[in-house]
């Protein structure tokens, strides 16, 4: 194909938004503002589901031993359970490790005498040496606990059932609305995109009639609807990721400075972060929806 045709095909693509300006500006609006809902969620998503992942890696399954179990024994243990999928650590804790955190914890600052009741070699939480599993994915922790108990000088696994649940719960419901929420916004921007290249078609439909006549080709034709489809999608998306942009580090540091309780204990994604996702996706959504709604309205309307 030749370059002046390209460019003959880009510039009539141009000029299909103009004469239809009210349509292509509403097109373009519809089109920001679902992109923009989309990437205002998509940021919900991903922060929530670092918040989520944060708290699963602070979710630790605790293995205690039988009595009289060999340090060999408790290191083969451990070996084991650290070949299996989805561990992301594996910490030790020994008996007197156990018993000098709890002294710290509870009898730190009472009477001298408290602490003087235990003798030297005296130690109250002499089976309480343990390990502290950390998981990856903490739906993976019923599975993890299953073979842990199966294990040979294990006395006791304990789990963090209900949180555990809850944040299974809550990955799989924001999976769901998310699914959801964007299904209904490329449906809308679909829809509009297909409309403003069905009337600039009405519009143009004498002049393509002439063009038939003189030999142009169908992609002749054709093209230009589909360039302004995807013109109209890219600015659409362009306008609301370049507000994001600019706006997101701003809210997330008026809710850190605002909320201090939140800022301490959640840890929100930067906007490099978030746009190393978002700014692909919403640009090939912007751009995709626009392609094919331009396609799918010439196919039904330009008979050529």
């Amino acid at each position: 194909m030749r370059i002046s045709t390209i460019a003959y095909i880009f510039k009539q693509g141009f000029k299909n938004i103009w004469r239809n300006l009210r349509f292509s500006l509403a097109s373009i609006a519809t089109m920001a503002a679902c992109i923009f809902l989309f990437g205002v969620f998509l940021s919900l998503v991903m922060n929530f589901n670092n918040i989520v992942h944060t708290a699963e890696e602070g979710i630790a399954v605790v293995v205690y031993f039988e009595t009289g179990t060999k340090q060999e024994q408790i290191d083969q243990i451990g070996n084991d359970i650290d070949k299996q999928p989805g561990v992301a650590e594996i910490h030790y804790v020994s008996a007197d490790e156990a018993w000098e955190s709890f002294k710290e914890i509870y009898l730190e600052g009472e009477d001298e005498s408290m602490e003087g009741a235990f003798k030297s070699n005296d130690n109250p939480l002499a089976n309480s040496a343990r390990y502290e599993v950390y998981l990856d994915d903490v739906e993976q922790q019923d599975t993890l606990v299953k073979y842990i108990e199966g294990l040979d000088g294990v006395r006791k696994v304990e789990k963090s059932e209900v949180a555990a649940n809850t944040l299974s719960s809550f990955n799989k419901l924001m999976a769901y609305v998310s699914l959801a929420i964007v299904v209904i916004l490329l449906a809308v921007a679909f829809f509009l995109i297909y409309n403003t290249i069905t009337m600039g078609i009405s519009v143009r439909q004498e002049e393509i009639g002439i063009m038939k006549l003189i030999g142009a080709t169908d992609f002749f034709v054709r093209s230009p609807f589909v360039i302004e489809g995807i013109l109209l999608g890219a600015i659409g998306a362009a306008i609301p990721l370049g507000i994001l942009y600019g706006v997101y580090e701003r809210v997330i540091n008026y809710i850190v400075t605002k909320f201090h309780m939140l800022g301490n204990f959640l840890q929100f994604l930067s906007v490099d972060d978030v746009f190393h996702l978002l700014l692909p996706i919403g640009i090939g959504l912007g751009v995709g929806i626009g392609f094919f709604g331009s396609i799918f309205s010439v196919r039904k309307h330009l008979k050529v």
